[in-house]
């Protein structure tokens, strides 16, 4: 059995402490987090500690917090020699302190505190200094997860602005969106069926071939109407970068 500790308590901790506790091959030993509060409801208060020095052994010591706080906490955890991994998808391995043994274990997702998710689908990404420790997060990857890739520091920083691009901007059209309907009355459900389409094609569809819409048409009336349509300045100005982006995709400079 693969002993893990936590260093973290938001929603990449919590997801992972569900994940972890559903699979027989490993034994969460404890959760360090400055209050038991986030954590009260996932796991007994006697294996969550506030204090570095009380921290235990453990096969490996993950830090789920935030990316600017890694080094830091890294620093801070007063043993040596043991591996260590954080789970951003930014953050350079060689950003933690050099005293243990560095590695990276992060989950591409989206979490949210109160969103259910399904680990066997989440991609988990993988980066070590040396074989025998990358075995060890391959193994725990494997058992939580059916998608398990070796990525390392560079190419996760393109994942990560990849991620952000097909998510969070993404997310935030969305929310331009429903502020649309909600200023003009309608509810935002009648959009979701062609939300969920547009997530669907991309799994048979390249994102090329699964473009529609004025833009790709190069429909100048539908075009200019819509920007008419937006009185708001920040509205009518994603409006137009997006659909100059689409119309100039793949042209040649």
């Amino acid at each position: 059995m693969t002993k893990v500790s936590l260093i973290g308590s938001g929603n990449v901790a919590q997801h992972l402490i569900k994940a972890f506790q559903l699979d027989n091959s490993i034994e969460i030993v404890q959760v360090f987090a400055r209050t038991n509060k986030n954590l009260e409801h996932l796991i007994d208060s006697d294996r969550i500690t506030s204090d570095y020095s009380q921290l235990q052994v453990a096969d490996i010591f993950i830090i789920a917090v935030s990316d600017d706080a890694i080094a830091e906490v890294s620093s801070a955890l007063p043993f040596e020699n043991q591996l260590v991994a954080h789970t951003s998808g930014t953050v350079a391995l060689t950003t933690m302190h050099a005293k243990n043994r560095r590695a990276v274990f992060y989950p591409l997702q989206t979490f949210s505190k109160d969103k259910k998710v399904n680990f066997k689908t989440i991609p988990i990404c993988l980066e070590a200094e040396n074989e025998k420790d990358f075995q060890i997060l391959n193994q725990i990857a494997n058992s939580i997860s059916d998608a398990v890739y070796t990525i390392n520091s560079e190419q996760r920083k393109a994942l990560h602005v990849a991620a952000v691009f097909v998510n969070n901007f993404v997310n935030h059209l969305y929310q331009i969106g429903n502020e649309i309907c909600q200023e003009n009355h309608i509810p935002f459900d009648i959009l979701k069926p062609l939300i969920q389409e547009t997530a669907n094609k991309i799994v048979t569809l390249s994102p090329k071939e699964a473009q529609t819409g004025p833009a790709k048409r190069n429909d100048q009336k539908t075009i200019r109407a819509h920007e008419q349509f937006l009185t708001d300045e920040k509205q009518a100005t994603i409006y137009k970068l997006i659909t100059q982006s689409i119309q100039n995709y793949g042209k040649k400079l």
